[in-house]
C-alpha cells in the first residue's frame, strides 16, 4: 500500500495550505445534500483517509479517481472499490474507517461533517432519503463485488470489470483505465500476470483492442455483457 501522503484528519487539524500533497480551497462548496462542504484537492498517490481513522466526514468525488484498499496481515492488498466523479465514501458502519482511501490520479473531493449530515437528515426527509440512497448503492456495489470475487472465472472477472468501467464512463466503444493492472488484479482477486494474460486473450478473440495498456477499445460489447452476466 502507498505510504500516507496526507489524510483528512491531518488536514482538518493542521489546515496548512499546500502541504503534504493536498490543497484546501479558500471557498466552500455546496454538495447535493444541501450542506456546506469543504473542497479538497489531492495529488496522485495521496492518502485521503487511513484505515482506523475516525469516520467523521462524508466525501463526494468531484474529479479524478481513488481506490479503497486494505492491507491484509500477510502483506497482500485488497482493493474494495474504485471511486470516480459522483461517488461517495465515508458512510461507515463503525466510528472508524475500515478501508484506506488513496488517490489514483489527482483528485478533488468535497468533505462534509458526518454529524451535520445526520442532524440534517433528522430535520429534512430529502436529506434522509439521499443518505439512504448512498448507503443502498454502496451495499449493492459490495454485493456485486462479493459475487465477482467468489464465483467467476478470470475471463468472467475481467469481462465484468471492463463492462462496469464502460458503464461508469458512459461509453459503448472505449474505456480509459486510470488504475494500473496491479490495481485491477487486487480488485478482482487475481495476479497481475493473470490480468495481463486475460486481457491478451480478449484481444486475440477480437472482443477488445488495446492501443495502450490504459486505453481499451470495445469491439464486441455484447460478448463483454455476456461475460459480465455469467
Amino acid at each position: 500500500m502507498l505510504t500516507s501522503v496526507a489524510t483528512t484528519r491531518s488536514i482538518v487539524s493542521n489546515r496548512t495550505d499546500g502541504a503534504n500533497g493536498f490543497v484546501p480551497s479558500a471557498t466552500r462548496h455546496t454538495n447535493f445534500l444541501g450542506l456546506i462542504g469543504i473542497p479538497l484537492h489531492f495529488e496522485r498517490g495521496a492518502e485521503i483517509v487511513a484505515e482506523e481513522d475516525p469516520a467523521e466526514h462524508i466525501y463526494q468525488v468531484i474529479s479524478g479517481t481513488a481506490r479503497t484498499c486494505k492491507l491484509l496481515c500477510n502483506g497482500r492488498r485488497q482493493i474494495g472499490a474504485f471511486l470516480m466523479a459522483g461517488d461517495y465514501f465515508g458512510m461507515e458502519a463503525r466510528d472508524t474507517h475500515c478501508f484506506a482511501v488513496e488517490a489514483i490520479t489527482n483528485l478533488t473531493v468535497v468533505m462534509v461533517s458526518r454529524s451535520a449530515a445526520f442532524a440534517a437528515a433528522g430535520r429534512d426527509a430529502a436529506v434522509a432519503r439521499s443518505l439512504w440512497d448512498i448507503t443502498a448503492r454502496s451495499l449493492y456495489a459490495c454485493q456485486q463485488h462479493a459475487l465477482l470475487l467468489g464465483r467467476k472465472t478470470a475471463l468472467e472477472k475481467i469481462g465484468s470489470f471492463l463492462s462496469e468501467m464502460a458503464e461508469r464512463q458512459g461509453s459503448d466503444d472505449e474505456i480509459d483505465l486510470p488504475m494500473s493492472r496491479q490495481d485491477i488484479a487486487d480488485y478482482l482477486g487475481l495476479t497481475i500476470e493473470t490480468v495481463s494474460r486475460t486481457m491478451t486473450q480478449l484481444e486475440s478473440a477480437g472482443t477488445i483492442a488495446l492501443p495502450t495498456s490504459r486505453h481499451v477499445l470495445i469491439k464486441r460489447p455484447h460478448e463483454l455483457e455476456r461475460l459480465s452476466l455469467c
